[in-house]
């Protein structure tokens, strides 16, 4: 009787210890600046915070830009407030429960095809091409449920 209370102990503590260590994290979903060109641990991030002009994160999203984009740091410049803006629009929609997910797809690819024109004025369509896979994830992550810190 009790080899079985030590079994069924044992077995307790490896299922509350050492199996959720290696699963893999339930947060481990990409935070906001990821889908307008920073992938994930590439900056200091502030979950659910796009930055802004002036803020302490934006001569590191620009570089972020730089690097993802192979864009010059004068293209950076010219296409980080631009992403910036809609990146924040974005997380607008994205927390408006009253909208449906369709609903906030079609809002946010409509709000993308908004910035197309200047987007395109700026990069090169290579730049502009892996910038569009980013924009895609992020009307993808519209839509995700929301788990952790989301």
């Amino acid at each position: 009787m009790k080899s079985c209370i030590r079994r069924i102990g044992a077995t307790m503590l490896l299922g509350i210890f050492v199996l959720p260590a290696l699963a893999p994290s339930v947060q481990s979903q990409t935070h906001p600046w990821w889908f307008y060109g920073c992938p994930k641990g590439v900056a200091a991030q502030i979950p659910g915070d796009v930055p802004g002009p002036g803020t302490p994160g934006w001569t590191q999203y620009q570089s972020c830009l730089q690097q993802n984009l192979s864009a010059s740091p004068q293209q950076s410049a010219q296409i980080a407030p631009i992403l910036a803006h809609e990146g924040q629009k974005v997380m607008a929609i994205r927390n408006n429960n009253s909208l449906s997910n369709v609903q906030k797809t079609q809002e946010a690819t409509s709000l993308q095809k908004q910035s197309d024109p200047q987007l395109k004025a700026i990069l090169s369509s290579a730049q502009y091409d892996k910038l569009q896979v980013v924009r895609y994830q992020a009307v993808r992550w519209i839509t995700q449920k929301r788990l952790g810190w989301q």
